[in-house]
C-alpha cells in the first residue's frame, strides 16, 4: 500500500522524491508506467544500450518521453571508447579518454566531446554521466583503466576540463565521475566496495586535482563513487558519507573543500558496493541525508515496482524525520534547475551551433597509437589469422561491444580469419598456431600486465612466430613485443580501424 495520501503536502512531498530518482526501463520505446512517474513528478531518465538501437529510435524514444514531460533529463552513460551506449553494437566512433590523454591536445579533446556531445543532443539526450576524472594511479585498477585520461593529475586536469567544455557546448549537461576518485583501487565496486587508503594530502595533491579543474570549467553535475575513503570517513562510503559530499565536495575552499554548489549524482545505487550492504532503500535516503540529490538506480533494477518502492522509502524517512523535508525540497530543486538548464540549451543545440565533424574520433584514434616496429616487420598483404585474448569484460563496459582489429582487416584483406582465446582455454598459444597455419599472425590482447595468463600465451606465440604483430588495446604496461606492436590505448571501433591501417601501410616517410 502506497504511502501517498491526496492532500496537497503529501503530493509536494512525493512530487520532490519522485524528482531526485533517475530510473532505467525496458524495451526501446517507454512503457507506460515510465511515462505515468514522469507525468506524476519524475524528472529524470537513465538509457543504456538495451534501450539503443539506432539514432532514429532514440530520437523517437526521447520524443516519447517529452510529449509528457518537456524538461525531462535524458541521461546516458556515454563515455566514448570503451564504454559506449549510442554504439554498443557496433563499436565506438570515439576514442575513450586514455587514447585522448595519449595525445594530450585539449583542443582535440574539446572536439571528440563536443561532436560526441552533438550527436547526443541531436538524439534527445541531454545529461551524460561523463567524463571520468579519476586518476588511474593503479595500472592493475579493474574498472577504470581505460576509461581515465592517465596516471598524472595535471593531464587528466586539463583534458577533463576540455572536455566538460566541449560537451556542454552541444546543450549536454557533464557529470564528472567518480568522486573523490576511483583511480587507485583494485576492486570494482559493481562487485565490492573499494577502500583507498590514502592521506588528506595525497587526495588534495592526486584524486582532487582534475575535480577542482572540473568545477572550474563549469562542470553541472558531479557523480559520487561507492568507495571508502578511511582518511575522510571510516566507516561511510563517499555516496552515503556527508564528510565526503558535504564537506569535503560543497565545503568552501577557505575550508579545504572544492565549494561545489551544483546537482551531486550517486554512481548506480544498486551496485553491489551499496546494495548489499545497506539495501536500495536505505541507501537512497542515507546519500540523500548525506548531500547527494539525484539518485542513479538503472542498471538492473529497471521497474516501476523499484521506482515506487524509492519515492515511498524517501517519503516515509522525511515523516519520520531520518531525511528532513528541507533536504529532499533542495536536491529536487537542484534536479529541476539543471532541467531548465537543458531545456534552455537544446534549442541552440537543434540549431545547430555546434558544426558537425564526423572524422574527429578516427583523427583521435590515429593520433593516440603508440607503434615500435622491428626491422622483421612487413605490412600486412595477406589475409591474416587474429587471435583475441579475450578477458572478461567489466560491467561498465558490458559483453555486448565488439571489439578488436579482426573487422577492419577483414575489409582491408577480405578472408581474414579471427579466433577469441579465453582463460579457460587449456593451451591457447598451441590453439593459435594450430589454426593460423601459415597465415601472418596478429594477436590482439587487452591488459596484458593484469592477466597471467594472457601474457604467457602471447610470449609463447611470439617466441614461435617472430614476424608476429600484436596489438594491445587496453592500458598499456607491458614491454612491447612482437614484429610490430601497437598500443592503441583503448578498444573503441575506430582504434581497431586506425591499428589496422599502420598494420597494412608502410611506415610514413621521416
Amino acid at each position: 500500500m502506497s504511502v501517498i495520501s491526496t492532500d496537497t503536502p503529501a503530493r509536494t512531498l512525493a512530487r520532490n522524491a519522485l524528482a531526485v530518482l533517475q530510473p532505467g526501463f525496458v524495451g526501446t520505446t517507454a512503457p507506460q508506467w515510465l511515462l505515468r512517474q514522469l507525468a506524476e513528478g519524475l524528472s529524470s531518465v537513465g538509457l543504456f544500450a538495451r534501450n539503443i538501437e539506432s539514432p532514429a529510435q532514440l530520437a523517437a524514444l526521447t520524443a516519447q518521453l517529452r510529449a509528457v514531460r518537456p524538461d525531462v533529463l535524458v541521461a546516458a552513460d556515454e563515455e566514448g571508447g570503451d564504454v559506449t551506449r549510442l554504439e554498443a553494437r557496433g563499436g565506438s566512433s570515439f576514442p575513450g579518454n586514455l587514447a585522448l590523454g595519449a595525445v594530450d591536445d585539449v583542443k582535440l579533446t574539446r572536439a571528440v566531446a563536443a561532436e560526441l556531445g552533438r550527436r547526443l543532443a541531436a538524439c534527445g539526450v541531454n545529461f551524460n554521466w561523463a567524463p571520468s576524472a579519476d586518476v588511474n594511479s593503479d595500472p592493475d585498477n579493474p574498472v577504470i583503466g581505460v576509461r581515465s585520461f592517465g596516471a598524472d593529475p595535471d593531464l587528466v586536469a586539463r583534458n577533463t576540463a576540455a572536455y566538460i567544455e566541449g560537451l556542454q557546448s552541444a546543450g549536454v549537461a557533464a557529470c564528472v565521475k567518480h568522486f573523490p576518485g576511483h583511480g587507485d583501487t583494485a576492486t570494482d565496486s559493481h562487485h565490492a566496495l573499494p577502500r583507498i587508503d590514502v592521506d588528506p594530502a595525497t587526495l588534495q595533491a592526486r584524486e582532487l586535482v582534475p575535480f577542482r579543474a572540473a568545477l572550474a570549467a563549469g562542470a553541472k553535475v558531479v557523480m559520487s563513487a561507492h568507495i571508502l575513503v578511511p582518511s575522510i570517513d571510516p566507516e561511510l562510503p563517499a555516496t552515503l558519507s556527508a564528510a565526503v559530499l558535504t564537506g569535503l565536495l560543497r565545503a568552501p575552499r577557505s575550508q579545504g573543500g572544492l565549494g561545489y554548489e551544483g546537482l551531486i549524482v550517486t554512481d548506480g545505487i544498486e551496485m553491489q558496493a551499496i546494495a548489499a550492504t545497506y539495501g536500495i532503500e536505505r541507501g537512497t535516503v542515507m546519500a540523500l541525508a548525506a548531500g547527494a540529490d539525484a539518485i542513479c538506480v538503472g542498471g538492473g533494477l529497471a521497474d516501476e515496482g523499484t521506482v515506487i518502492g524509492l519515492r515511498d522509502a524517501i517519503v516515509r524517512a522525511v515523516q519520520d524525520g531520518t531525511l528532513p523535508a528541507e533536504r529532499l525540497a533542495e536536491a529536487a530543486a537542484r534536479v529541476r534547475e539543471l532541467a531548465a538548464w537543458t531545456a534552455s540549451r537544446s534549442v541552440a543545440a537543434a540549431e545547430g551551433t555546434v558544426a558537425s565533424d564526423p572524422d574527429v574520433g578516427l583523427e583521435a584514434a590515429r593520433r593516440a597509437l603508440r607503434v615500435t616496429r622491428t626491422d622483421a616487420f612487413r605490412p600486412l598483404e595477406q589475409p591474416p589469422y587474429v587471435a583475441a585474448f579475450t578477458p572478461v569484460a567489466n560491467i561498465a563496459v558490458g559483453e555486448e561491444t565488439p571489439w578488436g582489429v579482426a573487422a577492419e582487416l577483414e575489409r582491408m584483406l577480405p578472408g581474414t580469419v579471427t579466433g577469441t582465446f579465453r582463460a579457460r582455454d587449456a593451451d591457447p598459444a598451441g590453439a593459435v598456431l594450430g589454426a593460423a597455419g601459415d597465415r601472418p599472425l596478429v594477436v590482439v590482447v587487452r591488459d596484458e600486465h593484469r592477466h597471467p595468463w594472457m601474457a604467457s600465451a602471447l610470449a609463447a606465440l611470439v617466441a614461435a612466430r617472430p614476424a608476429a604483430v600484436v596489438v594491445e588495446m587496453g592500458v598499456p604496461q607491458a614491454p612491447p613485443s612482437g614484429a610490430l606492436h601497437i598500443a592503441t590505448h583503448g578498444a573503441a571501433r575506430v582504434c581497431g580501424e586506425a591499428a589496422a591501417e599502420a598494420i597494412t601501410s608502410p611506415p610514413a616517410a621521416s
